[in-house]
């Protein structure tokens, strides 16, 4: 910050010797502080969802769509994930390293008991974003996963789960409390 204070107030002086000295003058650029912030890109690697891989797609545009922070892209060729997504036989669960980065595993056996498949994708993505399970809980809350039943198929997030997320990604939005997920950590759901 005081680096960008200096150097707007360089360009300002710039402008003005310039200006006396016959050159060109030009407007000052406005200070970063004003600008909105992007959000964070955080990537994922899809490639080994198997049957999958259109929930999981769906279940990142859930997040895209819900949070402005953080958006997630899939993986350009060549480059590294930030979140590597696999199916296996076992239940949905997500290993975090960090905040934004682990391994989310699309587990064949909850959705054999009748769980929908882009909630599953949604609610471990919400893992790595930093959100923990919130059990028992109602459909309305994407992260109480399992124990609002097979018959809720609500992929988004509560006003809370978003605002919580905007917090852990340095959003505008307040954090609203809860627990994050521990990092180096497996969610299973």
């Amino acid at each position: 910050m005081h680096v960008r204070k200096l150097t707007g107030s360089f360009a300002a002086v710039l402008a003005v010797t310039l200006s006396l000295m016959g050159g060109q003058a030009a407007a000052a650029p406005a200070p970063v502080a004003d600008r909105t912030a992007a959000a964070r890109v955080v990537t994922y690697d899809a490639s080994a969802s198997a049957e999958f891989r259109s929930a999981v797609d769906r279940g990142a545009a859930i997040w895209n769509e819900s949070v402005d922070a953080v958006e997630l892209r899939p993986v350009a060729s060549g480059q590294r994930a930030n979140i590597r997504i696999l199916a296996d036989n076992g239940w949905p669960r997500a290993l975090t390293t960090s905040l934004g980065n682990g391994t989310v595993y699309i587990g064949r056996q909850a959705v054999d008991q009748g769980y929908n498949t882009i909630r599953i994708s949604s609610h471990e993505l919400g893992h790595i974003l930093g959100l923990p399970d919130r059990k028992p809980g109602p459909c309305t809350s994407l992260m109480s996963g399992s124990s609002a039943g097979t018959a809720c198929t609500n992929p988004y997030p509560n006003a809370a789960e978003k605002s919580e997320v905007e917090g852990n990604f340095g959003g505008a939005l307040a954090r609203t409390g809860g627990v994050a997920v521990p990092l180096g950590t497996v969610v299973v759901d």
